[in-house]
């Protein structure tokens, strides 16, 4: 905890983040001074106007990078910079019923954080707690953390905001997976795992780890956790001591966490009860699984008993823009499937996406903003699921590369990019042609959306918008 009334904080950026956080700090802090180029309420429309020797504490919006000019002549001249998780976490207030500090329970990883807070928010509510998922989704942390009517926090956490934070000590965290993203904001992958890594610093009561990665199980066991924290491991396949995963159709418990003694079998319920992690047919999406299995370990590590978490995670529904089902034609297994994973924005997501559906079933809608990303190994992988491909963007080369070294034989159409407006429409119509009975034409773009959408929302809103529009015209929707 810390004492801000001495303090003057400079806000660097007001974004959300950074809006939440001034409004949090007036009155807490001795002054708050705004800085930001492009907002007319900032105090400072320019970063060569700051007083530095009035300043105590520089929090910085995961918008800049660590060598951003400003950012080192705080840090020359001693003075901290550090994120909004940082200020949240030093600004708790105490519970008004337990008189003390909601506990927080961190995800971070490159995929499946917002689904998997998510969930693990479901749990933790199912079981009587006021526990609401914040940080990169939801309610912004710093306004979260000062809110005594808060039992938990389940906080999704970016790399960007890890970097700059140094003091959480969460009761229970996870690292969902760790690929190849934003390594240019990093400066390199190890750079990027290091920031990662610092949800299990001091860990108490659980540290959850994906056990199929082998990256993150090196951090997992690398970690120095609180004394007595429990480390758990999710797997997809089936689970040796001290893991969760799926054995014979069944979620299985080895860790003790939900209730056995620690590589006692406890058999939790079948996959197939649920119905929101799975294709109609059956077939598992192993993404959604994985991000199941790991709120199930976070939320049981935490204390909440197993029939409300388990209740939950059949209630739940992926949020938006997540493998979403967005328009039908026909019925049963010959229809027409339009999918939304619009929030597939890296190649590791799509790839998880892609892997949900059967051989050659798959008319994939791809590109955009590859960020230098390459694609060769993702294509090669899930060449025997593509039946065709459309690919949008203004990024197009990455893409067409990957499926020229690949999977030359796939039919592809390429969207011109020049009109913004209308590619979405272009794109379904393209991607309709291609559909046959029992063809899933799937958007998960492997790339981001800010080339010509204002966001993955927007992408997805519109792949929905123009899926209606093509059943409509070909024989009503459902």
């Amino acid at each position: 905890m810390m004492d801000f009334s001495d303090k003057t904080v400079l806000v660097a950026g007001l974004g959300v983040s950074g809006r939440s956080v001034r409004e949090v700090l007036q009155g807490r802090a001795r002054r708050v001074i705004g800085v930001d180029e492009r907002r007319e309420d900032a105090d400072l429309r320019s970063f060569d106007a700051i007083d530095w020797d009035d300043v105590d504490m520089v929090m910085t919006s995961p918008v800049f990078n660590p060598r951003t000019p400003f950012i080192l002549e705080a840090q020359r001249r001693g003075i901290p910079v550090v994120s909004e998780v940082e200020i949240a976490w030093l600004l708790r207030a105490d519970n008004e019923r337990t008189g003390r500090p909601a506990g927080w329970i961190g995800i971070t990883g490159t995929n499946g954080k917002t689904s998997t807070t998510e969930m693990t928010s479901a749990m933790l509510t199912e079981a009587g707690l006021t526990a609401p998922a914040v940080g990169n989704i939801g309610r912004a942390v710093s306004h979260a953390a000062v809110d005594p009517g808060n039992d938990a926090l389940c906080v999704e956490l970016s790399s960007f905001q890890l970097h700059f934070t140094e003091s959480l000590a969460l009761e229970c965290a996870v690292i969902t997976n760790l690929a190849d993203d934003h390594l240019d904001w990093h400066g390199g992958f190890d750079n990027y795992a290091h920031d990662k890594a610092k949800v299990y610093r001091g860990v108490r009561r659980a540290l959850v780890y994906n056990a199929d990665d082998a990256r993150v199980t090196a951090l997992a066991r690398e970690a120095r956790p609180a004394e007595g924290c429990r480390r758990i491991g999710f797997t997809l396949g089936a689970p040796e001591a001290g893991q969760i995963g799926v054995e014979d159709g069944w979620i299985v418990d080895r860790s003790g966490v939900a209730g056995g003694a620690p590589g006692e079998a406890v058999r939790v319920a079948e996959v197939a009860s649920f119905t929101h992690l799975t294709e109609p047919d059956g077939t598992v999406y192993p993404h959604l699984l994985a991000d199941g299995l790991t709120a199930l370990a976070l939320a049981l590590g935490y204390g909440v008993p197993l029939e409300p978490a388990v209740r939950a995670l059949r209630a739940f529904a992926p949020g938006g823009h997540r493998i979403a089902t967005v328009a039908t034609l026909g019925e049963g297994a010959d229809a027409i499937r339009f999918v939304d994973d619009s929030k597939a924005t890296n190649a590791h997501a799509a790839h998880a996406s892609l892997s949900s559906f059967g051989p050659k079933r798959v008319v994939w809608i791809a590109g955009g903003l590859a960020k230098g990303s390459r694609f060769e190994h993702l294509v090669a992988d899930q060449a025997h699921t593509i039946a065709a491909a459309v690919i949008i963007g203004r990024d197009q080369r990455p893409m067409l590369d990957a499926f020229a070294a690949s999977a030359p034989d796939i039919p592809l159409t390429v969207i011109d990019p020049s009109d913004n407006a209308t590619v979405m429409a272009r794109a379904v119509d393209a991607a309709g042609k291609y559909a046959t009975p029992g063809s899933v034409v799937l958007m998960a773009p492997a790339c981001a959306s800010m080339d010509q959408f204002r966001s993955y929302a927007d992408r997805g809103d519109q792949f929905a918008a123009e899926a209606a529009r093509w059943v409509d015209a070909h024989g009503g929707r459902r």
